[in-house]
C-alpha cells in the first residue's frame, strides 16, 4: 500500500531509524517511510528477515538499510546504533515500534519475566530515543513516534507486562514532548487496536483449528467491538506514523492516538 496521500519525496535528505521492523506495522513504516525518499534503518533478530524487507524494498525512492539486533539486550542495541551512526550519522526520524505482547498469567509470572519485557518494550525505546534525541535539539528537528498500544489505556489482566511497559513507554513520550518541543523536537505515541498482524494470523488459525472453525469467522466474531467492524491493517498504522514525522504534524506533539477503528470508548 503505498501512501499516495503525500507529496512524492516528502522525506528527501531525512534519515529514519524504525526498530523491531521486519514484519507487521513495523515493516510497513520502512516501506512508506522509503516510498516517501528517507533513507531508513530498520533493525530485528532475524537476520533472515532482515535480509529478506531490505532485498523486498530494494529500487524505492529511499534506501533501506537492515541490522541485525535484539533490541532486549543493551549491548546488542547499543551496537546497532554505533552501526546506524556509523553508517548514516544522525537520525531526524524515530519510530520505537520493537515489542512483543507475550499472554502469560499473572500468578506465576517471575520477576525475569517482567523484567525481560520491560528491556524490549521500553527500555529499548529509552535507549534509541537518549541516542538521537541530542542531535534532533541540535538542528532544531526529529520525530519520535512511540508505538504503544490501546492496551495501554484500557489494560486486561491476559497481557498485563505488555500494558504496562506500553504505558510507561507513552508516558515517556508525553513527558519528552513537553520538555524538548521549543527545540523543534515532536514525539507523540500511536495506539493500535486490533491490527491484522501475523500474530493475530496465528493465533486466529490456531483457535481455528481448535474449534474446527474457520480463520475468517473468528476475525469476524472479534470485531463485533469495533466500530468499523473489521480489524485494521499494518499500513493504516503506518500512515498514521508517516504523518506524525511529516511536517503536516508539525503543530502536534504529546498527542496519543488511537489507531483502532473505533474500539477504544473512552474519550481520553
Amino acid at each position: 500500500m503505498s501512501s499516495q496521500f503525500f507529496a512524492p519525496s516528502l522525506f528527501d535528505g531525512r534519515t529514519a531509524v524504525v526498530t523491531g521492523a521486519t514484519l507487521g506495522i513495523g515493516a510497513a513504516t520502512v516501506r512508506m517511510l522509503a516510498e516517501e525518499g528517507a533513507t531508513v534503518a530498520f533493525c530485528a533478530r532475524s537476520a533472515d528477515g532482515v535480509k529478506e524487507l531490505a532485498s523486498e524494498l530494494e529500487g524505492l525512492p529511499g534506501a533501506v538499510h537492515g541490522y541485525t539486533a535484539d533490541m532486549a539486550d543493551a549491548t546488542s542495541t547499543n551496537a546497532f546504533l554505533d552501526a546506524v551512526e556509523s553508517d548514516l550519522g544522525k537520525a531526524d526520524i524515530l519510530v520505537n515500534n520493537v515489542g512483543a505482547s507475550p499472554s502469560r498469567n499473572f500468578l506465576y509470572m517471575s520477576d525475569e519475566e517482567w523484567e525481560q519485557l520491560f528491556q524490549l518494550n521500553l527500555m529499548s525505546a529509552v535507549r534509541c530515543t537518549r541516542r538521537f534525541l541530542p542531535a534532533m535539539r541540535k538542528q532544531k528537528w526529529g520525530r519520535i513516534v512511540m508505538v504503544s498500544t490501546g492496551a495501554a489505556k484500557t489494560p486486561n489482566a491476559a497481557l498485563i507486562d505488555y500494558a504496562a511497559t506500553k504505558a510507561a513507554m507513552s508516558s515517556v513520550g508525553k513527558a519528552l514532548a513537553k520538555k524538548y518541543g521549543a527545540d523543534g523536537v515532536r514525539v507523540n505515541s500511536v495506539l493500535p487496536g486490533l491490527i491484522r498482524t501475523s500474530m493475530w494470523e496465528r493465533a486466529a488459525g490456531e483457535i481455528a483449528d481448535a474449534g474446527d472453525g474457520d480463520k475468517e469467522a473468528v476475525f469476524a466474531g472479534r470485531s463485533k467491538g469495533v466500530a468499523l467492524g473489521r480489524y485494521g491493517t499494518s499500513e493504516e498504522v503506518a500512515s498514521v506514523i508517516v504523518f506524525l514525522c511529516s511536517d503536516a504534524a508539525s503543530y502536534v506533539t504529546g498527542a496519543s492516538i488511537d489507531v483502532d477503528g473505533g474500539l477504544s470508548t473512552g474519550i481520553f
